[in-house]
């Protein structure tokens, strides 16, 4: 369910840019008229020009405050950076995924007290952080966290397999292999699959609309990409 609010230009942060959910949320915001102005922040330039981009290399995520200045005036931040926990240890797993993320959201929530924050994590993250996988635990003490912080709003996006957008760069291998796949997984098991451009607009019409409930799995993605003002 979705309550619409007041229609102001979207003005948002994205992370994550040179991945391939981040590059796709941003191809929707560029696309997207209600988007005012993306302010990119990474590590390594994201290869992308245009009009309503800014980019910020910051080569050390774990610290912000040297551009606290530059990210106040922003209504909205699409939190897609993550790395696979494949080979990490849980500290080493937790300090990339929560603490990172963390950081960023405080300073980010003192900033701009009237933020969307959208986050991405996955299907499995476990809320509970006491579960056997140690991914799902991570991630879900890093999403508990930021649903306590001072945001206007902050929603969990636990999508499962996402259909990559035809023409970007950085969709991941295994993505590309099951593209034949996605027809039949759309129809056969709705609930498990999303495609990247429904992310991107839910990440859009979050920012707009009081959705509830705050976590969304690929189901409730799809019911918000499909919100109109």
């Amino acid at each position: 369910m979705a309550r619409q609010g007041a229609k102001n230009p979207i003005r948002a942060i994205l992370t994550g840019a040179t991945g391939m959910v981040g590059e796709g949320v941003l191809h929707e915001c560029l696309l997207h008229p209600d988007v005012e102005r993306v302010l990119v922040i990474g590590r390594r330039p994201c290869g992308v020009t245009h009009a309503k981009l800014r980019e910020i290399v910051l080569p050390d995520l774990y610290d912000w405050s040297p551009i606290a200045a530059e990210v106040s005036g922003y209504n909205a931040c699409y939190f897609c950076l993550g790395v696979s926990s494949v080979g990490m240890s849980e500290a080493n797993y937790t300090r990339v995924t929560h603490d990172l993320t963390l950081d960023a959201a405080e300073l980010l929530a003192r900033a701009n007290p009237d933020m969307v924050f959208c986050y991405v994590t996955g299907s499995g993250t476990d809320g509970t952080e006491k579960g056997r996988s140690m991914w799902a635990r991570v991630k879900g003490k890093t999403e508990n966290g930021l649903l306590l912080l001072p945001f206007k709003r902050a929603y969990m996006f636990r999508p499962g397999y996402i259909h990559p957008t035809r023409g970007l760069k950085n969709a991941h291998k295994f993505y590309r292999a099951l593209t034949w796949l996605y027809p039949v997984a759309r129809a056969l098991l709705p609930g498990a699959v999303v495609s990247l451009r429904e992310l991107g607009l839910a990440m859009i019409h979050a920012a707009r609309a009081e959705f509830e409930p705050a976590i969304l799995g690929s189901k409730e993605i799809k019911a918000l990409a499909r919100q109109r003002d």
